[in-house]
Formats: structure tokens, C-alpha cells, sequence
């Protein structure tokens, strides 16, 4: 699939967080109480809303971002970032205060861990989401996440279930969700922690998998793409459809954005046009690709970086479908 987007393609709204991502590479994570020495250190601009739309722009879409940066110096790279792949940042309003941070620690394997200070993304409003109703309602697709005030959120889905237009939820950071939230997402994409703090059990092996997502399902989202790491990704909608879609075999540098990888090339896709589980094929590729380098932004690839990851990898076939029906 060649994800291109035209002059007059519809673009994709992004409504979620900016941060200065400060990275720590580390031998491993510390104990409560301990003190350990870094091995690296690195200031990349971050959080899952910008990862996101950079993400989509990357794989070939037209993309606005609605969100608040601070005061205190670090809007100036924070925006320059955006703006050199491609992000309209026209829909980015300024805040007195701190911007968001996120501090990150990488391990030598490429696991991490994060703590998000939401500084200027706690302090998006209502009204600056009611401000972009005409951009949200002629869009193709929305991309959100839970790193700003729920409310937003809520006013997000109002304006977009309105006017038809479907919407993706990354639920990270994970909190309880209402049933009138989960109802109008069109697609859930939590990780495996994501979803088990969701259900309420972990995430099973194999064999328990698809009774897992059907409990997702049952949650009220039109679809659900489980993120399942290296192991790829699990799609299923409410037509029916029941696919694994196989990971890839990388060299793992550093997981940090992999999921946001995920999210963006595949809202890409589906505006492109991909059915879905084609679509999903393409995000797993560009997150295979995200964890071979360091970093969030710096880490997401191209279009023709993923096109011909996914040729010389085979990544053609079809899968086995699981189940064509549903229960």
C-alpha cells in the first residue's frame, strides 16, 4: 500500500500533548531510594499527541494539531519541530506557564519508563476545542489521547461523533473510563497494560486472546487494536473481523513512541483509504521501524522508509484470520 497525500485530502486532527522529552539512557531502571549513573542524556520534542501527529505526517498524511504550549522558552523548538515534518501548527495556543515534560528513562534493552508533567497540557479548555469544530468536523479522522483533561476528551467526541467523523483513543496515561466515552470511540488502541488496567485482568496468552478483546469490544468502542509489542497487534471491529497481525524481527533500541508510531501510520492509512486491517499492517511496520533508534520524534519514519521496510520483510501476506464472526 502507497499511503500519498494529496493536495486535497482531508487531514487528520491531532488534539494532545506537547512536551520537551528529557531522556536518560541508563544500565537499568533504579530501586526506590537508589541512586544510579546515566550512561546518556537527550532533549527531544515529545508527548503522545505531537509523537502522533508527526507520526501521520511522516506516513503521508496532512495533519493539525490542536493543543497549548508554555512560556518558558521551550515553545520555540517545540513548534520548530512540528513545523519542519510538516504539522500544522496553526491550532497550537500559547499559556502562560511551564510547557509539558516528560522524563524518560531508557534502558540499555530498549525498555522504558516515563513520568509526564502536564504543565501548558493541562490547561487546554473547552473552548479552545469548540474554536476548531469547523477544522474537526471536515477532518478525516481525529487522533487523542488522555494526556490532557478528560473534558477535552468529551468535547472532542461531542464535536466529531456530530458530524460523522471517526475517532482514534490511545487511553495513556490509562484511567477508568466512562461508559459514554467508550461508546463513541470508533477505534480503542491500548497497549497490553492499557487494556488490562481496562478489563481489569491481564492480558492472556494466545489462547485466551481473542475472549480478551471480545471484553474490549464489550466496553463499547466501535473497534479495538490491541498493541501487543513485539508480537504485533490484534484488530477487531464490530463487523466482525478477528486478525493477529504478526510483528517484526528488529533490533530493539528503544521502545519509547513505538505505540504512537503505531497510531499515526495507521490513522494515515485509514484515511488513505486501507481497510483496516491493512492499515494496522502499516503501523505495525512503522513501530518495528520506531524501535531500531533512539528517541520519540526522532525515532518515527518516513513513508518510503516504511513502504520498503515492508517489502524487503515480505510484509504481504495475509494472515490467519482467528474468527470471521463474531460470537
Amino acid at each position: 500500500m502507497s499511503v500519498h497525500a494529496g493536495s486535497n485530502a482531508k487531514e487528520i486532527i491531532v488534539v494532545g500533548s506537547l512536551n520537551l522529552d528529557l531522556v536518560a539512557t541508563v544500565p537499568r531502571f533504579p530501586q526506590p531510594g537508589e541512586t544510579i549513573t546515566g550512561l546518556d542524556f537527550e532533549r527531544h520534542t515529545g508527548g503522545k499527541g505531537a509523537n502522533q501527529a508527526v507520526a501521520a505526517a511522516l506516513a503521508g498524511a496532512r495533519v493539525r494539531m490542536i493543543a497549548r504550549h508554555g512560556s518558558d522558552g521551550f515553545e520555540a523548538h517545540l513548534l520548530a519541530t512540528l513545523r519542519e515534518t510538516g504539522v500544522d501548527t496553526s491550532g497550537i495556543m500559547p499559556v502562560q506557564g511551564a510547557s509539558g515534560v516528560a522524563v524518560i528513562l531508557v534502558t540499555e534493552s530498549g525498555q522504558n519508563s516515563i513520568v509526564v508533567i502536564p504543565g501548558s497540557n493541562g490547561r487546554l479548555e473547552r473552548k479552545n476545542i469548540r474554536a476548531e469544530e469547523e477544522r474537526i468536523a471536515a477532518s478525516c479522522l481525529v487522533l487523542t489521547q488522555l494526556e490532557t483533561p478528560l473534558e477535552i476528551l468529551d468535547e472532542t467526541l461531542s464535536i466529531a461523533v456530530h458530524a460523522g467523523v471517526p475517532v482514534m483513543l490511545d487511553p495513556a496515561p490509562v484511567q477508568p473510563l466512562r461508559a459514554d466515552i467508550l461508546q463513541r470511540v470508533t477505534w480503542l488502541t491500548p497497549n497490553e497494560t492499557e487494556a488490562g488496567t481496562l478489563v481489569g485482568v491481564p492480558v492472556p496468552d494466545a489462547e485466551g486472546l481473542l475472549n480478551f478483546v471480545e471484553c474490549l469490544l464489550a466496553m463499547g468502542p466501535q473497534n479495538v487494536l490491541l498493541k501487543l509489542g513485539s508480537n504485533g497487534a490484534f484488530v477487531a471491529t464490530r463487523t466482525g473481523l478477528r486478525e493477529h497481525i504478526a510483528g517484526h524481527r528488529v533490533d530493539v533500541i528503544d521502545t519509547t513512541a513505538a505505540g504512537d508510531a503505531l497510531n499515526g501510520a495507521m490513522a494515515a492509512a485509514l484515511c488513505n483509504g486501507a481497510d483496516p486491517v491493512e492499515a494496522a499492517r502499516f503501523g505495525v511496520a512503522a513501530a518495528a521501524l520506531s524501535v531500531t533508534r533512539r528517541g520519540a520524534i526522532p525515532s518515527l519514519p518516513r513513508l518510503l522508509e516504511i513502504e520498503r521496510f515492508r517489502a524487503v520483510n515480505g510484509d504481504h501476506f495475509q494472515p490467519k484470520e482467528l474468527e470471521s464472526e463474531v460470537p
